[in-house]
Order: structure tokens, then sequence, then C-alpha cells
């Protein structure tokens, strides 16, 4: 069996990227022996529909299951579509998570678990990066002041 896992590394000691369609990487492990290909996500940084785009190259990939953190719908009806098992609110390490699945310790999702464009700015997953562009550089001199005039006694 392929498994298809949302990685924060490039191998099977890295952490699941809890984020779908815009994890980092992406692992497609067989189950028989545990040899992997990994390849980068490159839908992350999309605008938009970076979860349908990354649920259509799982499924180009002949992945038959998805280990993730975080789905949104349309992610999952795409995945749904190609008949790929999900397997989502998951977390730890790569190795341990297909062990899991293959062993048949986790329960298929059968809805989103994140809602729609999680993964763009302003939603509730993030998206923003806390970098503001001032730079905190006043123009002003500070030679303010009420001028004095000599007494001229």
């Amino acid at each position: 069996m392929k498994i298809a896992v949302s990685s924060s590394g490039k191998d099977l000691d890295a952490q699941l990227d809890p984020r779908f369609g815009r994890c980092a990487y992406f692992l497609i492990v067989d189950t028989d022996d545990m040899k992997f290909e990994v390849f980068e996500n490159e839908n992350a940084m999309l605008g938009g529909g970076a979860g349908i785009q990354s649920a259509q190259v799982i499924a180009s990939r002949q992945a038959e299951a998805l280990i993730t953190g975080y789905c949104g719908p349309n992610a999952v009806r795409t995945l749904n579509a190609a008949g790929i098992s999900l397997y989502t609110g998951q977390a730890g390490r790569i190795k341990d998570l297909v062990k899991a699945c293959q062993s048949g310790q986790m329960v298929p999702a059968t809805a989103a678990n994140a809602p729609e464009h999680a993964g763009t700015a302003g939603s509730r997953l993030g998206g923003g990066r806390g970098m503001g562009g001032g730079r905190g550089m006043g123009g002003g001199r500070g030679m303010g002041g009420v001028g004095r005039r000599g007494s001229g006694a």
C-alpha cells in the first residue's frame, strides 16, 4: 500500500507537517518495504486552491491513503473522488504514523477538519507572518521648541 504523508522533512524520521495543502514536503511510503519517495510541495505558496492541487498530486502518485494534520473541505472532496483514504488530526514522526496506519490504529476521517481557505492570510489557521513593513525611523529632527527673545532692557 502507498501512503502519502505531509512532512516537515525529507525522511521517515521527520515530523508530520500539519498543513496538508501548504506542507513543506510529501513522502509517499510503500508499506511493503518502507521505501519512500520525497518531493517538495510546489503548491504551498499558491494564493488559493493549494489543497485541491496537492490532492491531485497525491492522486497522480497513486497513493491509497493520506496522513496529515488538517485538511479543508475542497481537498477532502478531491481526495474522496480519487478514492484516497484520509487520516487527519495526526502528529508525530512519519515512520511511527505510517506503522500505526498500516496496523489499523487510525480511524479514517469522513469530513474536513479545517475551514475553507485555511492556509490563506486572514484565516483562523495562520497565514500571517507578523512581519510588518515599518522601520521605526521617524523623519522628524526633534528641533522644535519655544523660541526666546532677548529682553533688550
